[in-house]
C-alpha cells in the first residue's frame, strides 16, 4: 500500500510541477545555506585547531615581561625578565619532557645580491623537539654546535623562497647582522598562523651564537621565552603552577608583586577558542535554519491548497472504503517527499557553494557526513511538521460533504 501512495504522491507533484519546485525553492535555499554555514564553522575551527597543534602538542609558553621606556609599555615579551637559568631550572621540573629558551631578533638577511626582512630565532636543539617542527631537508644542529656558538643556521620556506629562487639554498651563506651563516635545513613548511603571520618566515639560528653575535651585550644573558614540553596534557596546569612558583621565587618577587612573566597554556586556547567556533558555526546554522521554517510553512499552504482542490477526489476515496488514517498518510507523503526533494537539491547546492567558498575564502569548508544527515533528518521533521495540519484537515473531511463540493 506505500508503494501505491508513494507513487500517486510522486504523480501528485509531477502533475503540479511549477508549484511544486517554487514550494521546494524556501527548502532548498534554506538547507544550501545550512551546509553551508557549518561546513564554513567547521572550516574556521579546524583552522583554529591546526594553527595552534601546529605550534605543538602538550606544550606551555612563557614569555618575558613587558618593557617600560620614558612611560610607555612595549607588551610582553618585549623586557629582559627572563633569563638562561630559568630554562635550566624548567628542564628539571617533574612531568617537564623538554625546555627550549629562545629569543628572537628582527634582522635583514642577506644572500648574495637578495635581501629579505626576516625573524631570527636563536634557540637550543631542544626547540624542535618541543615544537614537533623538523626540516624538510638537512638536518637540526646538535647541542656541541650551539655551545660553541656555531655560525649554521635553519631557514623557513618564504626565506628559501626570497632569497635563493629556484636555488637550493643547502650549504649556502646567509649574513644577518653582518655574520654569516651557513644553511644547514630548511624547516617544514608551517603555513600562515594568527592574524595570516607566515610561520615560514624564520631563520632559526643556535641560541649561544644569538646572544653572543645578534642580541647584543646589553641582553647577553636575557631570553624571550621557554617553550616547555609535557609529557600529558592532564599535567599542563600543574607543570604551569610549578613553573610560576619556581620563577617567582627564582625573580625574587614580592608576594604582592605581579609576576614579571606569563605562563601561556595553548591547550587551554585550543579549547576556548574550539569552543567560540562552534558556537558561531550554531549560530549560522541557526540563521540559516530560519529559510527552513519558511520553507515548512510554504510547504503547508500548499498542501493546504493541494487538499482544497481535491476535495472530491478524498470523498471518492473514503466513499469506496479508504480509511481516514489511509487519507491523512496520503498527503503526509506528498509533504515529506516535497521537503526530502528540496532537502537533496539544498544538500547539492550547499556542497557546491561550499566547494566554491573554500577556494575563495583560502581554507577547507568540506560537508561532513553528519550535516548532510541532520539536513535530512531536520527536512523531513519540518515536512512532517508542517503537513500534519492540512494532512488530518483532509482526513476529518465528511465523505457526503467532499463529494458535494
Amino acid at each position: 500500500m506505500i508503494d501505491a501512495m508513494l507513487a500517486e504522491a510522486w504523480s501528485a507533484l509531477v502533475a503540479n510541477r511549477l508549484r511544486s519546485a517554487l514550494t521546494m525553492l524556501g527548502m532548498i535555499i534554506g538547507v544550501a545555506a545550512v551546509i553551508l554555514m557549518l561546513a564554513i564553522g567547521g572550516g574556521v575551527q579546524k583552522q583554529v585547531s591546526d594553527a595552534i597543534s601546529g605550534l605543538g602538542s602538550n606544550m606551555l609558553i612563557v614569555t618575558a615581561g613587558s618593557s617600560k621606556q620614558g612611560g610607555f609599555n612595549s607588551g610582553a615579551g618585549t623586557g629582559a625578565t627572563l633569563r638562561l637559568e630559568d630554562g635550566d631550572e624548567i628542564a628539571r621540573l617533574k612531568n617537564v619532557v623538554a625546555a627550549a629558551p629562545s629569543t628572537q631578533i628582527p634582522a635583514q638577511a642577506v644572500a648574495g645580491a637578495s635581501n629579505w626582512a626576516t625573524t631570527v630565532t636563536g634557540t637550543t636543539p631542544s626547540y624542535f623537539t618541543v615544537q614537533d617542527w623538523r626540516p624538510d631537508d638537512g638536518r637540526t644542529f646538535s647541542d656541541m654546535e650551539d655551545r660553541a656558538g656555531a655560525r649554521v643556521a635553519l631557514i623557513g620556506h618564504s626565506v628559501a623562497d626570497n632569497l635563493f629562487g629556484a636555488n637550493d639554498p643547502m650549504g649556502r651563506s646567509v649574513r644577518v647582522k653582518g655574520i654569516s651563516f651557513t644553511v644547514i635545513g630548511i624547516m617544514a613548511r608551517r603555513g600562515q598562523g594568527f592574524g595570516g603571520i607566515d610561520r615560514d618566515d624564520v631563520i632559526i639560528v643556535p641560541l649561544t651564537t644569538a646572544l653572543r653575535q645578534l642580541q647584543g651585550n646589553a641582553f647577553r644573558r636575557s631570553i624571550r621565552a621557554i617553550s616547555v614540553g609535557v609529557d600529558a596534557a592532564e599535567n599542563l596546569d600543574d607543570v604551569s603552577e610549578r613553573i610560576t612558583a619556581l620563577l617567582r621565587r627564582a625573580h625574587h618577587i614580592d608576594k604582592t608583586a605581579p609576576d614579571d612573566f606569563t605562563v601561556n597554556n595553548l591547550t587551554a586556547v585550543t579549547d576556548t577558542l574550539s569552543s567560540t567556533t562552534a558556537a558561531i558555526s550554531l549560530l549560522l546554522a541557526a540563521i540559516g535554519s530560519i529559510s527552513l521554517v519558511v520553507g515548512g510553512i510554504g510547504i503547508m499552504n500548499i498542501m493546504l491548497v493541494s487538499v482544497t482542490e481535491r476535495t472530491r477526489e478524498i470523498g471518492i476515496r473514503m466513499a469506496i472504503g479508504a480509511s481516514r488514517a489511509a487519507v491523512r498518510l496520503q498527503f503526509l507523503l506528498e509533504a515529506l517527499m516535497l521537503s526530502l526533494l528540496g532537502c537533496g537539491i539544498g544538500v547539492a547546492l550547499g556542497w557546491g557553494l561550499a566547494t566554491l567558498a573554500s577556494g575563495a575564502i583560502g581554507f577547507d569548508t568540506s560537508v561532513t557526513p553528519s550535516a548532510v544527515m541532520v539536513a535530512f533528518a531536520v527536512s523531513a521533521s519540518i515536512g512532517i511538521f508542517f503537513g500534519w495540519y492540512p494532512a488530518t484537515r483532509a482526513a476529518k473531511l465528511s465523505p457526503i460533504e467532499a463529494l458535494r463540493s
